[in-house]
């Protein structure tokens, strides 16, 4: 893996990480799977969520579960995919949930959530790999206990972050967040159509924002297209 895309901020909150059992068994088996297997996201794309959001910029947290399995989709970022591919159904949920409850917002061509990363928000997967056209086969690796740090450092080092906890299995990692009276959680249906629209109306980007706004930080841009 490319560690050197990592950067110094997270790297020094996470040493620690690095130095545990479970870590070097992380790396080996990733590393293995790049060498046998079309692995996603590209390599050098594995902690894109962390070079995009730093530690001190970041203000709030979206968990996804496990990265796009198929070819050209991931991009390291949880929901996000690259230009030029067709948006998935879930990220289309969002951006209509986006429609109804942000003014002005126009749902963009392109899947690419970039912008939103570098306006502090850290679209973090649970799991960073997966094989090729199977999905939750890295869920075994022990990104979890990677990913779980670092839900925990946020929650323990910083202040007035907003977590949205988008179906089940993001919901479970609540528990990670050990300081709730410090932070907002707003918790819902996942966006996936399997959901049958029970995110819709969650108006989860303008509570964002008007959390932010009370604590004195700048609200994020969500509209994608200006």
């Amino acid at each position: 893996m490319c560690f050197n895309t990592i950067p110094f901020d997270w790297k020094n909150l996470l040493a620690l990480e690095f130095e545990k059992p479970y870590f070097h068994n992380l790396t080996h088996a990733v590393n293995e799977a790049y060498k046998c297997h079309t692995i996603f996201p590209p390599n050098n794309l594995v902690f894109n969520a962390l070079q995009l959001s730093s530690f001190n910029n970041t203000k709030v947290v979206i968990i996804g579960q496990d990265p796009y399995h198929k070819a050209g989709q991931a991009n390291g970022l949880s929901f996000s995919v690259n230009d030029g591919v067709r948006i998935p159904p879930s990220l289309k949920n969002i951006f209509k949930e986006l429609k109804t409850d942000i003014p002005g917002f126009e749902i963009p061509v392109s899947g690419n959530l970039e912008a939103w990363a570098k306006q502090g928000i850290l679209m973090l997967n649970a799991v960073l790999t997966v094989e090729e056209g199977l999905a939750g086969s890295h869920k075994n690796f022990g990104w979890q206990h990677f990913t779980d740090a670092i839900i925990k450092l946020i929650s323990e080092k910083k202040e007035n972050i907003v977590f949205l906890l988008w179906g089940n299995y993001a919901i479970e990692k609540e528990a990670l967040i050990l300081n709730k009276d410090k932070h907002k959680i707003l918790t819902a249906a996942h966006p996936s159509p399997l959901a049958r629209g029970a995110f819709f109306g969650c108006q989860h980007f303008s509570k964002t924002n008007t959390y932010l706004v009370e604590n004195g930080l700048s609200p994020i841009i969500w509209n994608l297209t200006y």
